[in-house]
């Protein structure tokens, strides 16, 4: 079985301004991003951080280094 993971989902992280962005968004699998999104159901990022999807990333969107670090050694998909 494998498993696909979507880069730049979401994150739930806000400042301490009480702003509406996020500080970073995480790795997650990818079918679960639609899912999260429409029904509110939380989602598990590679890191381990727990959310719902509120937001999509947009280019240069700073990116969880956790998460960065799992995505690159996991093995290609098929494998």
């Amino acid at each position: 079985m494998s498993t696909s993971t979507q880069t730049l989902p979401d994150v739930d992280t806000r400042d301490s301004t009480g702003e509406d962005t996020p500080k970073m968004f995480h790795y997650v699998r990818k079918d679960k991003i639609a899912e999260s999104a429409v029904m509110g159901n939380f989602v598990v990022a590679l890191c381990g951080e727990v959310f719902p999807v509120t937001r999509a990333p947009k280019p240069g969107s700073p990116v969880c280094p956790e998460c960065e670090r799992i995505f690159k050694n996991l093995p290609p998909p098929g494998n």
